[in-house]
Order: C-alpha cells, then sequence, then structure tokens
C-alpha cells in the first residue's frame, strides 16, 4: 500500500528549519544514530553533514528506509526550493550585468534541481524508485552547473548553498540504491 507524504507545507519556514538545524545542530546532540543512517551516512562524502541533515526531521530515529527516503528528498527539495527563492531576492537586488547573468543561470539551475526532486517525491509517493538515484543527480549536477556559472569569482554567493544541495543529492542517492540493490 502506498504511504502518501504531502509537501503542501510552507516551503519558507522549513527551508528556514532546515538550514537552522544544519547550522546548528552538533553530533552530540544526537545520542547513536540507528544502524540505517549509520550504513547510509557512511557511504556519503561526509558523514556528519548526512546524520545532522537526516535527523534534522523527526521520523529519523524510527525510519525505515522509504521514510528515509523521504526525509532525504524532502530536504533536499526545501533546500533547492529555498536557494531558488533567496536566488529570485539577489536578482531583484542585483545591479551588475555580469553578476545578474550568472544568477540567471543558476535560477535556471535551481528550477530544474527543484522540478527533478519534486519528481522524486513523485515517484516515492507511487513506490517508484529505479529512477531515484538519476533524479538525485540530475539536481546535483544543477548545483554544480551553478557553482560553474560563479567560476573567477572569489567569493560565490551561493558556494555554500550549491555543495549542501550537492551533499544532500549524494544522501538521496544512496538511500535510492538500498532499493536497487546497486552499489
Amino acid at each position: 500500500m502506498a504511504r502518501f507524504y504531502s509537501f503542501s507545507f510552507p516551503y519558507v519556514f522549513l527551508a528556514f528549519l532546515v538550514c537552522f538545524i544544519l547550522t546548528h545542530a552538533s553530533p552530540a546532540a544526537i545520542d547513536e544514530p540507528t544502524g540505517l543512517v549509520d550504513k547510509v551516512c557512511n557511504k556519503t562524502s561526509n558523514y556528519t553533514f548526512c546524520v545532522e541533515a537526516l535527523y534534522s526531521d523527526p521520523r529519523a530515529p524510527d525510519a525505515d528506509s522509504y521514510t528515509l527516503a523521504f526525509i532525504a528528498f524532502g530536504v533536499a527539495y526545501a533546500n533547492a526550493n529555498s536557494t531558488r527563492d533567496y536566488i529570485a531576492e539577489l536578482l531583484k537586488n542585483t545591479s551588475g550585468q555580469d553578476y545578474h547573468s550568472r544568477l540567471e543561470i543558476c535560477g535556471h539551475d535551481y528550477l530544474r534541481a527543484v522540478s527533478k526532486l519534486e519528481e522524486a517525491c513523485n515517484d516515492l509517493n507511487s513506490e517508484t524508485f529505479f529512477g531515484l538515484a538519476k533524479l538525485a543527480g540530475a539536481a546535483s549536477k544543477a548545483s554544480d552547473h551553478c557553482q560553474d556559472a560563479f567560476r573567477g569569482i572569489s567569493s560565490p554567493p551561493l558556494g555554500s548553498r550549491n555543495g549542501d544541495l550537492k551533499r544532500l543529492c549524494e544522501i538521496g542517492a544512496v538511500i535510492a540504491k538500498l532499493f536497487t540493490g546497486s552499489s
């Protein structure tokens, strides 16, 4: 029987909450990750980030792989949506044409990332797992493309956000592989 999770929550509040938790959570606040979270996070490039991201959702301690997938893709979706909104604000307040053009590229990239992550959430709702890793990869590539748009800029305005989305997508891809049996 399919489990349905709604993504009709206030995006701005959720994005703020996720960013706050990821910024202020400490590994000490998490007693001991569950075996499943430990297994997943050990396959990522940043174990601590992974544990903190997954445990930003109160369902994580009792989550099975299906719920953990919803958590991972939900957090990634909220992050991408928040960054897309942030880019829109930066575009309103930017006067330099070169900088504006780079931000427009990122705006398109994050529109693509949000779309791919929304598709992943819809696939989870219909218990369609085989495309999840590919969708996570496409969202991750969108953040890479955005980062490349600011190549040559000493302090890219979205560097941290791009890195966070990339790591969140990596978590989603690792969890997706639990369903397909690939490594």
